[in-house]
């Protein structure tokens, strides 16, 4: 073998269609555009997914879910990654110099997937919960905080004030009403016996004596 000899696999490369190069070549005249209409022309260029005006597939079907647009940002780092490292102390940086995660993350995670048989100390890696209690029982620790559960949000709405109670007008009127006319009787006799040489006035049906 010698380099003038060196030559593509074949099947590898295959050679550029040469379009408009007369009828004879099979794509001469319309040069395999077709027949007038917007894509034989030049620069009738419609975006991917046009379909002449009406609604498009990718917006008449529902949305549902979140992709967030960092989840790449967060490395995965398993048990077993930590358990091949030598050093005991372990940060970010040197998982990217190891080469457990890649060398654009902002930030790793621990998660359960092997086993951790040595003790390691690590420093700005988030741990699950798992992977919390897996490194502890090897004897290592991790600056990571224990999440707390968040607390329940009190109630927004507030009671409506009750209506005060008002007295039906039905039986208190016609009680205020008979103690006034009582009250009246009362005063009216009292002036009668303070009048001079009134008689007082007896049982009703019998005569004073």
């Amino acid at each position: 073998m010698e380099l003038n000899t060196l030559k593509p696999a074949s099947g590898s490369k295959r050679a550029r269609k040469r379009v408009c190069r007369g009828i004879g070549s099979g794509t001469g005249k319309t040069g395999g555009r077709g027949h007038k209409g917007q894509r034989a022309r030049s620069g009738g260029f419609h975006k991917v997914g046009f379909e002449g005006g009406q609604m498009p597939l990718q917006r008449r079907l529902p949305k549902r879910g979140f992709n967030s647009l960092t989840r790449e940002d967060t490395a995965e780092v398993r048990l077993s990654d930590l358990e091949r490292l030598t050093a005991e102390k372990i940060d970010l940086a040197a998982l990217k110099e190891a080469g457990v995660v890649p060398v654009f993350s902002d930030a790793a995670k621990v998660i359960v997937s092997g086993k951790l048989t040595r003790k390691v100390a690590l420093t700005g890696i988030a741990v699950s919960k798992g992977a919390r209690a897996a490194i502890e029982a090897a004897g290592g620790s991790t600056d990571a905080p224990i999440p707390q559960p968040k607390p329940k949000p009190e109630p927004k709405w507030v009671a409506a004030p009750q209506p005060e109670a008002q007295a039906k007008p039905g039986k208190d009127e016609a009680k205020a009403k008979a103690d006034k006319s009582e009250a009246k009787a009362k005063g009216e006799a009292k002036k009668a016996e303070a009048r001079p040489g009134a008689k007082p006035e007896g049982k009703k049906g019998k005569k004073s004596e």
